[in-house]
């Protein structure tokens, strides 16, 4: 038990390594550059691409997640963290409609966690206002600019 949380912890010290480095090519704007090594990510993370995610609504994913693929909270927080990273490469492209859903997607697992974990986390709870924070900046925008 002790080997698998060790090898846990490392994981998400690695995703706190790889947003970092992600966060700062999308300031950089190589996004490119920041998508691939996003999508990497998933498949050395997470086991599935991209697409799998895209795939699944942003209502039934925990659930769907937890159920059908044995996912845990710490599978769930690295989702969040690339979700979050592809919702600001979506925004840096101007996709805004993309970037609204993995915003969502992500705020959503944000939320499950923090109703959910025992230990409270001053990361998340970052996370989480930084995400609802996006998303109200996408709304104004989307007011702002109607179609």
């Amino acid at each position: 038990m002790t080997y698998q949380r060790d090898y846990i912890l490392r994981m998400l010290e690695m995703m706190a390594e790889l947003l970092a480095i992600l966060l700062g090519l999308i300031k950089k704007g190589d996004t490119q550059q920041a998508q691939k090594r996003i999508n990497n990510a998933y498949r050395d993370f997470l086991k599935q691409d991209a697409a799998f995610f895209d795939a699944i609504s942003a209502d039934v994913m925990i659930n769907e997640l937890l159920e059908k693929h044995d996912y845990t909270n710490d599978h769930l927080n690295i989702l969040s963290q690339l979700l979050y990273a592809e919702g600001e490469v979506s925004i840096k492209t101007q996709n805004q409609e993309r970037g609204k859903l993995m915003f969502t997607k992500a705020l959503k697992i944000l939320n499950y966690l923090d109703q959910t974990e025992a230990n409270f986390s001053l990361e998340r709870n970052n996370r989480i206002q930084q995400v609802s924070d996006r998303l109200n900046q996408l709304s104004v925008s989307d007011t702002n600019h109607p179609n």
